[in-house]
């Protein structure tokens, strides 16, 4: 019987490893490797996106009937002032659509969405314009409706990023279709940021002008709407051009 020799191999024999030495992977063993880890995250991530959208969904029908416990953009406030090490202020006072003055919502609608009664959730005229003005070198504004906007402030934050973005375009259709333009709006002027800590249309009537959203005056209201772009750091003080804008646009309405 002829034995081999283990120490040192004939041509054509395979080589063994001892037990624990790792075998050692040829470059496209690894770059395969590589591909089906990166398939795997993938998948995992649009697990994770698809899921969110979903949970959205049925928060939007729940929020047909009951007010968000909280919301992205407020999620947000909350963790910016813990980093910052900042006591959190939220004041927040809702009240029913029916219970405001009809000048009220008409203001808001429009300074931030002249279409929202026509549109279904995205004005492509309005977005359009705004692309050209920007092509042709003026300022870039934004063209995103009531909607839109609703759907930022309830599932994500005021960064911009194209994932945000794809949420917003992805849950606006949904919205229109579940909540119906009431709801939206009342949920948009409950919900909305008016100052640092100040948020809903009630909260801010108190807080800038120290009467109820149901005792705004047509100018009150409109210097409210004009705070909307950007209520951190806008005032009813060095806002008086937009508000007689807004007031414009609202006798040009019949409103």
């Amino acid at each position: 019987m002829r034995w081999r020799n283990r120490e040192h191999n004939e041509p054509g024999d395979e080589q063994t490893l001892p037990l624990g030495v790792p075998v050692p992977v040829s470059g496209e063993g690894q770059r395969l490797g590589v591909r089906a880890l990166l398939r795997r995250m993938a998948r995992a991530v649009l697990l994770v996106l698809v899921g969110y959208y979903l949970l959205c969904v049925l928060l939007l029908v729940a929020y047909r009937f009951l007010s968000p416990p909280i919301t992205g953009v407020q999620l947000q406030r909350g963790i910016e002032s813990l980093l910052a090490g900042e006591e959190y202020r939220k004041v927040q006072n809702r009240v029913s659509l029916e219970s405001l003055p009809r000048h009220v919502p008409r203001a808001v609608v429009a300074a931030e969405d002249g279409g929202f009664w026509e549109h279904f959730g995205f004005d492509w005229a309005e977005m359009i314009s705004a692309g050209s003005e920007a092509a042709g070198g003026i300022r870039i504004r934004g063209a995103s409706t009531i909607t839109q906007q609703l759907m930022k402030n309830l599932f994500g934050t005021t960064h911009r990023n194209p994932v945000r973005k794809l949420y917003d375009w992805g849950l606006t259709p949904v919205a229109q279709v579940v909540l119906g333009k009431e709801r939206i709006l009342e949920l948009y002027l409950n919900e909305v940021e008016w100052a640092e800590g100040i948020w809903g249309i009630d909260a801010a009537a108190r807080h800038h002008y120290g009467v109820s959203a149901s005792e705004l005056t047509r100018t009150q209201a409109a210097g409210l709407a004009a705070l909307l772009p950007n209520p951190r750091r806008r005032t009813p003080e060095n806002t008086g051009r937009y508000r007689a804008e807004i007031l414009r646009r609202m006798r040009v309405r019949g409103w």
